[in-house]
């Protein structure tokens, strides 16, 4: 017997179990698009105030074209997360409609049942009151029955009473959920549909852009050619910094009878100290907090194809981060300022030094530390550049001894 009750709440759990998950799974999922929805609400704030700024200038540019461009494709992840959302709430509306459905059969059930308890009582009761039933026994023994069989009687019935309140007040709960549902849904389906049409809008003003820079490709072409004859010299500053860093690193290490060590792969000759920090750069990767609180990458690492100008293409070593004019420029990680200089076309430049590896930061318009200081990750640097096209960016790169790496893969998402 013992056992037989066991399985039977074994297999109830069972049964209860697959519907718990289902509810939890969803609560989750809603959760978690709530969290998208917020976060992608925040970058296309950002992307309106870039955009702003840029467009007072008047002037089309291409930074105007990459903030269009990234708002378009956050846009189009937003309405997908809004489609997202209206399939959840479709599916919980039909998970509601089932409860209801239950509960207004279990409702029906109980009444029936009700109703056949009271007509029961009164056939065996030969339609006396109860408390004439109970008086009217022979013995004293049919009279504690008769009483024993009220209380019982009434027992039940105020349980059953309880039992369809109880339900009575959870169907209209359901029903009112279903209601507020069915509004959000049409909340919902009212937002996606207003993104859709921000979208085109957006689609024709992306266009119009692209048309403009396409008649200006001859000076573009100059630009690109002379960004280009800059990134060379930025490159050249740079390799020249990081080699008299390894030279005096490898006379000092010479000077304290070698003392330093190289890590493995490592070019550079490293003290204890250095070789730590070194090795916590390299266990961040992916999780640096990135040089500007809010932005977008403009243009990657590596080449890539020019957004407008058929058959260019355009190399960097860095990445290139638009953001608002006057926007702090924050180190990224602990380490030593080892060189402030100034190139054309990237104006204040910073290198910052951790272990064997080394940030830097280009387009300052304000530099607020100096060489020999040490800083510490998100330490305000400077402010970034804005150029004459109302286009705030900052140019960051990450090298490890004389090899640059791609950014974005140490810097945290977004």
């Amino acid at each position: 017997m013992l056992r037989f009750k066991i399985a039977i709440i074994f297999l109830i759990c069972l049964c209860c179990t697959p519907a718990l998950l289902a509810q939890s799974q969803t609560k989750k999922s809603r959760a978690e698009l709530e969290r998208e929805k917020a976060e992608i609400q925040k970058r296309l704030l950002e992307f309106d105030q870039i955009l702003k700024k840029t467009a007072e200038t008047k002037k089309v540019s291409v930074g105007q074209l990459n903030v269009v461009n990234k708002q378009l494709q956050t846009r189009v992840n937003y309405i997908n997360t809004l489609s997202r959302e209206v399939r959840l709430i479709d599916t919980e509306i039909r998970e509601t409609e089932n409860k209801i459905s239950a509960l207004e059969n279990d409702l029906k059930n109980m009444k029936e049942e009700y109703s056949g308890m009271i007509y029961t009582s009164s056939k065996l009761n030969q339609g006396m009151t109860m408390t004439a039933f109970v008086f009217s026994s022979s013995t004293f023994k049919q009279f504690y029955m008769r009483l024993k069989y009220l209380k019982q009687y009434s027992d039940a019935r105020k349980k059953q009473v309880e039992q369809i309140e109880k339900t009575t007040a959870e169907l209209a709960a359901q029903r009112e959920n279903l209601e507020t549902k069915k509004n959000e849904k049409q909340n919902i389906l009212a937002q996606e549909q207003q993104q859709k049409q921000q979208l085109d809008k957006a689609k024709q003003e992306q266009q119009g852009i692209v048309n403009s820079l396409t008649k200006q490709e001859q000076d573009l072409r100059k630009q690109i050619a002379a960004a280009k004859k800059q990134q060379e010299n930025l490159n050249r500053a740079i390799r020249a910094i990081i080699e008299e860093e390894i030279r005096r690193a490898e006379a000092e290490a010479k000077k304290a009878n070698s003392t330093a060590t190289r890590s493995s792969g490592s070019s550079i000759p490293l003290t204890p100290e250095a070789a730590a920090l070194s090795s916590s750069f390299a266990g961040n990767r992916g999780k640096l907090p990135w040089p500007v609180e809010s932005g977008f990458v403009s243009r990657p690492f590596g080449t890539h194809p020019h957004p407008t100008v058929k058959g260019v293409t355009e190399d960097n070593d860095g990445v290139d981060i638009q953001t608002t004019p006057n926007a702090n420029v924050r180190a990224v990680f602990d380490g030593e300022v080892t060189k402030i200089f100034t190139v054309p076309g990237y104006g204040g430049t910073i290198v910052v030094k951790h272990g064997e590896y080394y940030t830097m930061y280009s387009k300052l318009k304000v530099i607020s530390v100096k060489s020999g200081d040490k800083v510490t990750a998100k330490q305000v640097l400077g402010q970034v550049y804005t150029n004459k096209d109302g286009v705030a960016e900052v140019h960051f790169e990450t090298w490890k001894g004389l090899t640059p790496m791609d950014p974005s893969i140490w810097l945290a998402g977004r």
